[in-house]
């Protein structure tokens, strides 16, 4: 009976060297860094170009209202529709310049909130006052309803403004004419997921929150809706939905909306299938978040 020979011994990887490992790990870090330092500059850079067109801007939309209000001579039909053509124009770039200005604050850093107590009825009132001669210009119906119920809470007015402002464009953009929109605002029971399992006792861990601890906003519309699969990258930066035949501008508006929304420690979603119009919600807690440097006070 013969001899089996011995199985081959499996072959070893060599180990990396923790001195090696230790240097790869530094040359990554490295390469993130002056990549990161070269994308702030060039966000800086456009900030800085986007800023200098403000002012020729402005001037171009001044001489354009001066015509519009005939002081300098009367106009003919057309020529008032070459100037609401002008103005309408000069406006849409006026907010491109805005959103672009405000990515960068939010991109570099930059944003400082400023929350205080107030009445967000009548914050959300003045939004709709701002945006009811557009609305009207493309044939659209809004309707918001103060909520008594939303008691006054500590918030920061113009970041809040502008979320729902970038919103009511959003949906003035897609919602077609004779179509409607809703601004609500309602008190919100928020029940957090937390990353990791508090230790506290079974009976505190049953005990459901019985008072809202947040408030949701919504504005709906009756546009044509957005697929599922872009729920969530509807709010990346740049991102336009690509079959869709307004999809205009650089597609910032929501991006800035999800940043404004978390740095007061909120959350923001849409809800949406093809044709049955879409919902967008945020709710911010009633409670302002602590700052670093206030937790660091303490």
């Amino acid at each position: 009976m013969s001899k089996q020979s011995p199985a081959p011994a499996p072959a070893r990887t060599p180990a990396v060297a923790p001195a090696e490992s230790a240097r790869a790990r530094e040359k990554d870090l490295q390469d993130y860094s002056q990549l990161r330092e070269r994308y702030l500059r060039t966000t800086n850079a456009l900030a800085s170009a986007a800023h200098d067109l403000k002012t020729p801007l402005a001037i171009l939309n001044g001489y354009v209202e001066l015509l519009q209000s005939e002081k300098l001579g009367g106009l003919n039909e057309r020529q008032r529709e070459v100037l609401r053509d002008m103005r309408s124009n000069g406006e849409r770039l006026a907010r491109y310049i805005q959103d672009f200005l405000s990515f960068s604050v939010l991109e570099t850093g930059q944003l400082k909130m400023r929350f205080e107590s107030g009445n967000l009825n009548t914050c959300l009132s003045e939004v709709c006052r701002l945006w009811s001669p557009r609305f009207q210009e493309r044939g659209l119906a809004m309707y918001f309803l103060a909520n008594e119920r939303v008691k006054e809470f500590a918030f920061d007015a113009p970041k809040v403004e502008r979320i729902v402002s970038n919103l009511l464009e959003n949906a003035s953009k897609f919602t077609p004419a004779g179509g409607t929109v809703w601004l609500h605002a309602e008190p919100y029971v928020w029940e957090r997921r937390a990353l990791s399992k508090p230790v506290v006792s079974q009976e505190r861990r049953r005990r459901p929150l019985s008072h809202p601890n947040s408030v949701k906003i919504s504005v709906s519309d009756t546009g044509p809706g957005i697929p599922p699969e872009y729920h969530l990258e509807i709010f990346d930066d740049f991102f336009r939905v690509s079959n869709h035949d307004k999809a205009d501008g650089m597609g910032l508006g929501l991006a800035i909306a999800r940043r404004l929304v978390h740095a007061m420690a909120g959350k923001i979603w849409v809800e949406s299938d093809p044709g049955t119009g879409c919902r967008f919600s945020f709710i911010i807690p009633v409670k302002p978040p602590i700052s670093e440097s206030e937790g660091k006070q303490q």
